[in-house]
């Protein structure tokens, strides 16, 4: 296997319901971690990329959380709609969804 060019990291942390800070876990992201696994074999991309679970990222109030490194990218409130848009332009055409990427004020 080649050594791939993109890691996509996908926060599944879940808390428990109603904790303060919630959790991409409550928000969906597991279905986004299957549909960007499903979409990298569907498209071949196995080998350019790699994708993992983690805990949590930190932005818990504006996940599913996202990640694209090396790229550094994060991207916010994903959706299985935007698994397609993220594989095809940012894998596979090196640009970044400029629409899903998490603002620098966040950040602080």
């Amino acid at each position: 296997m080649p050594k791939p060019s993109y890691h996509i990291l996908v926060c599944t942390n879940s808390r428990p319901p109603g904790h303060p800070r919630g959790s991409c876990g409550e928000t969906g992201s597991n279905a986004i971690f299957e549909k960007l696994s499903m979409g990298i074999e569907q498209k071949g991309l196995f080998g350019k990329c790699m994708i993992a679970n983690t805990g949590c990222l930190g932005p818990c109030g504006v996940g599913p959380v996202v990640v694209v490194y090396p790229d550094g990218v994060w991207y916010q409130k994903v959706q299985p709609e935007d698994v397609d848009e993220i594989l095809d332009q940012h894998i596979g055409q090196g640009k970044k969804v400029d629409r899903l990427e998490v603002p620098d004020e966040l950040w602080g």
